[in-house]
């Protein structure tokens, strides 16, 4: 029998501090052709992952991301997120959100537009 050589591809590291994690909250979301999300925040980290179609990220104070399928992404807590939204107008957008909760906490937070 011949052996198989497992890979581990990287496909994000993110610095989270220091921090007690308590769960993991992992979700498939799935937005609409042309939904977005709002101004928004997270108590805690949120990494994720495009599984279908693509997205914008916007952090508050810095250049929007596009996120095609395939990209990674990384939501720091109590960080203003102006915008997270499907890129395309027609086809609709999946992703893969893991929540690194230190409590029973909400996972997201929607603030008023600026």
């Amino acid at each position: 029998m011949s052996q198989q050589t497992t890979i581990r591809k990287g496909l994000l590291r993110a610095a989270v501090g220091p921090r007690s994690v308590s769960t993991v909250d992992v979700r498939l979301i799935a937005f609409a052709p042309g939904q977005q999300t709002g101004r928004h925040s997270h108590p805690c980290p949120v990494v994720g992952y495009i599984a279908e179609g693509a997205a914008i990220l916007e952090i508050e104070g810095r250049e929007p991301q596009f996120l095609p399928a395939g990209a990674d992404f990384h939501e720091p807590a109590q960080t203003v997120i102006a915008r997270f939204d499907n890129a395309s107008q027609i086809e609709p957008m999946k992703f893969i959100a893991c929540y690194l909760l230190t409590a029973d906490e909400p996972l997201i937070e929607m603030l008023p537009e600026s």
